[in-house]
C-alpha cells in the first residue's frame, strides 16, 4: 500500500511545464500532425493520382503500372526523407526551431504544388522535395522535446509527441472522406499547404531549448557527423539505423499499401467505387487509432521493462500483424472484415517509432544529438526507398499485393537479433 502511495505522490510532484514548454510542445505536435498528414495523402490518392496522371506520361492506367509507378514514386519520396540528414547538423548549429520552422515550410509548399502536377515525372519531384522537409521534421521535434521537457516528463513528451503523426494519418483520412471523394486528389494535396501557418507560429513563439543554448555557450566548433561515426559513437550509431531501417520497411510497407488493399478487398465485396475509398478511409482512421494507443502505451512499457525489451515486444507484435493481415485475411473469400481488424493490431505495435523518439535522445549528447537523430532516420530511409522499389517489383511479378508486403514480416524476425547489441538507458538521465 504504502509503495502505491510513493508512485501516487511522485506522479503529483510531476516538474510542471511552463508557458514555452507547453507551446513548444503542440507547436513540435502540430508540425508532427501535418507531417504525417501529408505523407499519409499520397498513400490515400495514389490510385486515383496515377489513373489520372499516367496517360498523360505515355502509359497505360492498369493496376501493374499503378503499383510500379506506386512503388518507385514512393521510394523517390522516400529517399527525399533520407536526404533530410542535412537538417540535423544544421540544428546543432542554429538551433531547433528556426530549422524545424524550416522542414514544415518545405513540406507544405511542395505538398501544395504537388496538386499542380500534370504528369507523374512532376508528381515524383514534387514528392521528393516534399520528402526533404518531412524527413527532418521528426528529428527536430524529437530532439526539441526531449531536451525541453523537464526530465521526469520527457519520456512520457516522447510518447505523446509520436501520437501526432497518426493523427495526422486520421486527420488525411477524415479529409479524404470528406474532400478527397467529392473535390478529388488534387484538393487533398492542396489541404498539405496548411502547415506553413504552423512554421510561422513555431518562428515567433516557441524559445530554444536551454539545453541546446548552454551547450551552444560553451561548445568548440565540432563536426557532429564526423562524431557520431568516431568511436565514441560508431556501434550505437549504426545498430539505431539498423533496427530504425527495420521499422520503417514494415511500417511504411503496410501503411503505403493498405489503402490499397482495402479497395481492393472492398471492391471484391461488391462496393462501388466512392463506397470502396471511403472503406479505405475508415480503415485508415482505425489503423490510426491503434497506433496512437500503442505510442501511449510505449513509454511507461519502456519505464517498467526497458527499452530493448519493449522493442522487441513490439517488432514480434509487427511481425504477427503484418503476417495476418496481408498474408492470412487478405486471402480469405469474404478478408474485408477480417483485414481491417487486423489493420487495428498492425496500429498498435506501429507505435514502435515512439520508442526511438524516447531511446535516441538518450543516446547522444546536446551537441550531436539532432545531428544522430537526423542521420540515424534518414539511413533507415534510403533502405526503405530500395525495399519499396523491390516491392512494386514484386506486386507487379507475382500479381498480387497480398504476399510480397507479408514478407516485410520477417524483416521483425531479424530485428530481434539486432535489438541485444543496442545500449540500455532505462534510468538514466539525458545527457548534455
Amino acid at each position: 500500500m504504502s509503495s502505491l502511495t510513493d508512485r501516487t505522490s511522485a506522479a503529483r510532484r510531476r516538474t510542471p511545464l511552463n508557458r514555452s514548454q507547453i507551446a513548444g510542445f503542440w507547436g513540435a505536435w502540430a508540425g508532427w500532425t501535418l507531417d504525417g498528414m501529408d505523407s499519409f495523402i499520397y498513400a490515400l490518392v495514389l490510385t486515383p493520382a496515377l489513373t489520372e496522371l499516367l496517360p498523360r506520361s505515355g502509359y497505360a492506367a492498369t493496376p501493374a503500372n499503378i503499383g510500379l509507378a506506386g512503388s518507385i514514386l514512393f521510394a523517390l519520396f522516400l529517399v527525399g526523407w533520407g536526404m533530410s540528414f542535412i537538417w540535423g547538423p544544421l540544428a546543432d548549429r542554429f538551433g531547433r526551431t528556426k530549422v524545424l520552422a524550416g522542414t514544415i515550410f518545405t513540406f507544405a509548399i511542395f505538398t501544395g504544388l504537388a496538386a499542380t502536377s500534370h504528369n507523374v515525372w512532376e508528381l515524383g519531384i514534387y514528392r521528393f522535395i516534399a520528402g526533404v522537409g518531412i524527413g527532418g521534421e521528426w528529428a527536430l521535434a524529437g530532439t526539441y522535446v526531449a531536451e525541453a521537457w523537464p526530465e521526469d516528463r520527457r519520456k512520457m513528451g516522447a510518447g505523446y509527441l509520436q501520437t501526432g503523426y497518426y493523427a495526422g494519418f486520421f486527420l488525411a483520412a477524415a479529409l479524404n472522406y470528406t474532400i478527397g471523394v467529392h473535390f478529388g486528389w488534387r484538393a487533398m494535396f492542396l489541404t498539405g499547404a496548411v502547415p506553413v501557418v504552423v512554421a510561422i507560429l513555431i518562428l515567433l513563439r516557441v524559445k530554444e531549448s536551454e539545453k541546446w543554448q548552454k551547450a551552444e555557450a560553451h561548445a568548440e566548433r565540432a563536426k557532429p557527423l564526423r562524431e557520431i561515426l568516431g568511436p565514441a559513437y560508431r556501434r550505437r550509431t549504426w545498430v539505431a539505423c539498423i533496427l530504425l531501417t527495420i521499422a520503417i520497411i514494415g511500417l511504411w510497407a503496410g501503411a503505403v499499401y493498405e489503402p490499397s488493399a482495402v479497395i481492393q478487398l472492398a471492391s471484391k465485396a461488391g462496393m462501388a467505387k466512392n463506397d470502396a475509398i471511403r472503406m479505405a478511409s475508415l480503415a485508415t482512421g482505425l489503423l490510426s487509432i491503434g497506433t496512437i494507443l500503442g505510442c501511449l502505451a510505449l513509454p511507461p512499457l519502456a519505464e517498467r521493462f526497458g527499452r530493448r525489451k519493449t522493442l522487441a515486444f513490439y517488432f514480434a507484435g509487427m511481425a504477427v500483424a503484418i503476417t495476418g493481415s496481408f498474408g492470412w485475411a487478405f486471402y480469405l473469400p469474404n478478408g474485408l472484415a477480417p483485414f481491417i481488424a487486423w489493420l487495428f493490431v498492425l496500429g498498435f505495435f506501429g507505435g514502435n517509432f515512439a520508442l526511438f523518439s524516447l531511446w535516441l535522445p538518450e543516446q547522444f549528447e546536446t551537441r550531436v544529438r539532432a545531428t544522430a537523430f537526423a542521420f540515424c532516420t534518414s539511413f533507415g530511409r534510403f533502405v526503405g526507398a530500395g525495399v519499396n522499389f523491390l516491392l512494386g517489383a514484386a506486386v507487379l511479378h507475382m500479381h498480387t499485393l497480398g504476399v510480397p508486403v507479408a514478407l516485410t514480416a520477417l524483416v521483425f524476425v531479424a530485428g530481434l537479433f539486432v535489438i541485444p547489441f543496442a545500449p540500455e538507458t532505462k534510468g538514466e538521465v539525458l545527457p548534455q
